[in-house]
């Protein structure tokens, strides 16, 4: 079933205005947009929404070990099933980096509910300090 994705204006704002219009983010960039800022919102940062957000840098300054890693994954999975209606998520992998034990890989395997394509988001997180 192919269902177009509804025309949506990011969130954050990226790149400014051009030709004095808003940029909107379209298909799948914009689902991506939207979950990287579910995944770095803390809950209780938005007005009006006390309970969106992943909180994913509070795991900043918490040790690298496997409970660390599965409560990332489960936290992920949990806030993008919630706040993400247009993505069916189809697992969340947390893993060490081999180059430093510190960072973490996270890569969110995921496919659209208008499409059954595979897709995929992978970020890296430093637990030992925030940039």
């Amino acid at each position: 079933m192919n269902v177009p994705v509804p025309r949506l204006i990011s969130w954050p704002l990226l790149g400014g205005i051009q030709h004095g219009r808003l940029p909107h983010a379209e298909h799948d960039r914009s689902i991506r947009e939207v979950m990287l800022n579910i995944l770095l919102t803390r809950p209780g940062e938005r007005l009006m929404r006390p309970d969106f957000g992943a909180g994913l840098l509070d795991f900043v300054h918490q040790p690298n070990t496997e409970t660390t890693r599965a409560l990332m994954a489960r936290v992920v999975r949990k806030s993008l099933e919630r706040w993400e209606p247009r993505v069916v998520v189809e697992g969340v992998d947390v893993q060490t980096a081999r180059e430093r034990l510190s960072e973490v890989h996270l890569t969110v395997r995921y496919r659209l509910r208008h499409s059954d394509a595979p897709q995929s988001l992978a970020l890296a997180l430093d637990l030992n300090q925030l940039t």
